[in-house]
This record gives C-alpha cells, structure tokens and sequence, in this order.
C-alpha cells in the first residue's frame, strides 16, 4: 500500500488510483525564458522518482509535464534580447532537454506547450463566463470571480476574507475584486497575440494549466505536483477555474516538493541566489547532482552548499566502490530479497527516497562482506539487487570505472593518466620505490586517486 501526503488534507492517504493499475498525473513544468536552476531540478529529479516508482511498482502512468512558452517573464526577455518569443523559447527548451537528460530524468509521456492549446483555453474561458464564474472587463482583460466559487482557499488555507483585507487593485486594471485573476490579458501594442471573442490578447498563465491537464488527463485525475511556491496563488486559481468550468472535482492528491535554501533563504532568480543546473554540472557530475537531490525527502528543504554537493559525491562513490570490479548476476537470476521489502517499505511511506538510500548502502555493505568473505557469487547477487533498486531512483546505471574517470576535468587526458599509472608499476617493478611515491603524489595534486588490489591499479576523480 502507497500512502502519499496530500497537500489538500495536510495527511498522508492511502492511494487509490481513478481507474486501478493506471495513474493520470499533471506536473506544472518550466517557463522558459531562462536556464533551469537547481530548484528546477529539484522539482525535475523529485517527480521523475516518484514515476519511477510507482511504475516499478507496477502502475501505468500517465505522466504530463507541460511548458509555458508564453508569459510576461518570457516577452519581456525576448524584448531584452531583440529576438522573436519563440526563437528564445525554443532555445531555452532544447537547453531544459538537455540539462534533464544528463539529470537522468526520463521524459514526460505528454508535454503540452500553452500556446498550442490556445482553442482549448478560450473554451474554457467561454464556459466559465457562461456559468457566472468570469467576467469580460472594459479594458480588455477577462478576469475570474473568485468570490464566485465557495471553497476557494481550500488548498492553502488561505481565508478570501484576508485575502481581501491585505490587497489592492492596480488603478489600471479592471477586476471587480482585487482577488480576481486574469483568464485572458488584452495585447499590448506590438506584442504576440491570438484572436478571441473579447480582442486579441493571450492566456494568462494559471488557465493554460487547467486547460492543459484536464484535455490530456479528463476532467478529475489522480496526481497533481509542482514546486512548493505554486501552492499559491497557482494551484488554488488551477482548482477554482477548474472545477467551476467541468463541475468535478479537478485533482484527488496535490503534492509539493521543498525548496532549495541558499544560506536559509530559498534559492531564487527574484533573490539572485540561484546556480543554473548547467553551472553545477560544470564543477560536479550529473548523477552526483541527481544523488544530492534524491538523498533528502522529496517534500523536505534542501540545503545547498559546496560541502553538501561534496559529501553527495563521496557518498555516491561508496556505492559505485562496491560495484567496482564485479559483473552483477543476471536480473533475471535474482529473486527479490529482504532488500527489496525495505526499499519498497521505505518508498511506499510518501516515498521517502531518504529511507530507500539507506537500503541502498545496506545492499553495498553487504557486498563488501561477501568480497571479503570470498564469496565471489553471492556479491554478484547483491550486486544485481544494488544495481536494481538503484535503477528505480535513477542511480547507479553507469559502469564504475566510466563513473570514477568521468569529468577529469583537468590538465591529464585519461591517457595521461594511464601512461603514469604504467610508469609507476615499472618503477616498483624495479624497486624504485621513490620514483613510485612521487608519481602517486603527482597524481594526487591532479585530483587523482590510485586503487591497487591484487587485480591491478585502478584511479579515480578525487
């Protein structure tokens, strides 16, 4: 039994699919006008496992993650640069592919893009207006009635009534309440627009997601997830505009992923206290980054920092030590362990990725005993079981030695290294014990760290 902490009841609830064996479930992806940052990926790596996951566990899923690839964030930029809004989408786009497949992130089954469900949006927009819940404004603009629908608030907890106490309306807008939010914005003079019934203009941001999730998974799916500052206002304006348009209720379980703290502020590019993924990636492997967001709870803050991104590594390399030099039995050969029932325990409690990297160290710890123990088959079984749980949180796929000598990223060629390697087995060969020493510290001022066993010398990126 899955149990998943449901933002809109503050609890966790056993899960239970719409239609059982399949789970529908919708993430608000990127706005690309920009490079993804860490919280991006956080947001990436956090969903990704949790698919991961429930697949393994056997469900059809259905994941959508969709793009907003028009926005105030992203005319704006394309106006700063003076190109063409979708030559810069486009562009920040192939750049989020590219930093999510080093992440190991798998690609979502649907990835709708805003601007190609404008028909859809001004569909919804029509319904809502039709049933009382909107409004068409002088200026232009068609805004939602928030005082139109009873529970909203629902999600965050958040009072209309305090709302309402705190806000104000810009003298230039035309909305009735100052909670109301805009469905449909008016063009500005030489923006980017498409025809409706109330002038030309362009969605605002919140419908594009109702409008996407509920065209490619129905009116009620199962799985809502994003970031944890979209909690507000974005998914509470996505379940009013929703359920008032198709009558139903929108989602059954909201869930939200922590943020990532800079220095206990959390990381953001309003705050200029972000690092783009791309940036990390140039100063330590993917799946480094990838093990640094997957070791923590996915609901849980996480705290950056060069010290922490560094122990992920070392704590990494621990695992991939024990793979080194072993051909895993064959998966098909491996009955399910022990192992496998803590992992799947600790996964099934809000899948808590913490508790599953435990089992995963449990399993190398056992490795490490049977290799020394020379019990040469029963490793190559744990190792088949490491290599499997490993594999459903996107960890451990590489072969060891592609890991240890990736990413040099120094003044040595791996044949640099190899050559120095075999210049210090002939120096020991021959007794010259000192030259041997030099050419170990050498490397090791590189970066460089050598492992001799009894099967040859081995190196690795310190």
């Amino acid at each position: 039994m899955i149990r998943i902490y449901n933002t809109l009841t503050q609890q966790k609830e056993e899960f239970r699919p719409i239609e059982p064996g399949k789970v529908r479930m919708y993430v608000c992806g990127m706005t690309v006008y920009d490079y993804c940052h860490l919280g991006h990926a956080r947001v990436l790596v956090a969903f990704d496992v949790i698919t991961r996951y429930l697949r393994h566990r056997g469900y059809d899923v259905n994941y959508v993650r969709n793009i907003t690839d028009i926005d105030d964030k992203i005319l704006r930029r394309a106006d700063e640069n003076g190109e063409p809004y979708d030559e810069l989408t486009d562009r920040m786009i192939k750049a989020m592919h590219e930093d999510e497949a080093r992440l190991g992130v798998l690609s979502p089954d649907e990835e709708p893009r805003a601007t190609a469900y404008i028909d859809e949006i001004i569909a919804m927009i029509h319904k809502l207006i039709a049933g009382g819940h909107a409004y068409a404004a002088d200026n232009g603009d068609v805004y939602f009635s928030v005082d139109s629908f009873d529970d909203y608030g629902k999600l965050s907890k958040k009072k209309l009534e305090d709302l309402l106490a705190g806000a104000r309306v810009d003298v230039q807008e035309a909305k009735r309440s100052p909670a109301d939010f805009a469905l449909w914005k008016a063009a500005k003079a030489g923006e980017v627009s498409w025809p409706s019934p109330w002038g030309d203009g362009r969605p605002g941001w919140h419908i594009e997601c109702s409008a996407m999730s509920t065209c490619c998974l129905g009116d009620t799916f199962d799985i809502h997830g994003g970031g944890p500052d979209l909690l507000f206002p974005h998914h509470e304006n996505e379940i009013a505009q929703s359920e008032c348009a198709t009558g139903h209720t929108f989602v059954n379980t909201w869930m939200h992923a922590g943020a990532i703290r800079v220095n206990k502020e959390k990381m953001s590019k309003s705050l200029g206290n972000f690092f783009t993924i791309r940036e990390i990636m140039e100063k330590y492997p993917a799946e480094v980054v990838r093990y640094f967001l997957v070791s923590s709870h996915y609901r849980s803050q996480v705290d950056y920092s060069e010290e922490n991104l560094a122990e992920a590594g070392r704590t990494l390399t621990r695992l991939y030590h024990a793979l080194r030099g072993i051909v895993p039995a064959k998966a098909a050969d491996v009955p399910e362990s022990e192992h496998d029932e803590r992992f799947a325990e600790a996964m099934d409690d809000d899948f808590n990725t913490a508790g599953a990297i435990a089992v995963l160290h449990a399993v190398a710890n056992e490795i490490n005993q049977h290799r020394r123990d020379g019990r040469e088959d029963d490793a190559k079984q744990s190792a088949a079981i490491l290599v499997r749980l490993g594999g459903v949180l996107g960890l451990l796929q590489q072969d060891p030695e592609a890991f240890f000598q990736a990413d040099t990223g120094g003044e040595l060629s791996a044949e640099d290294i190899e050559a120095m390697i075999q210049a210090r087995a002939d120096a020991r060969k021959a007794k010259n014990f000192a030259e041997a020493d030099r050419i170990r510290d050498e490397l090791l001022e590189k970066g460089i760290i050598l492992d001799d066993s009894r099967e040859g010398t081995t190196w690795r990126k310190a």
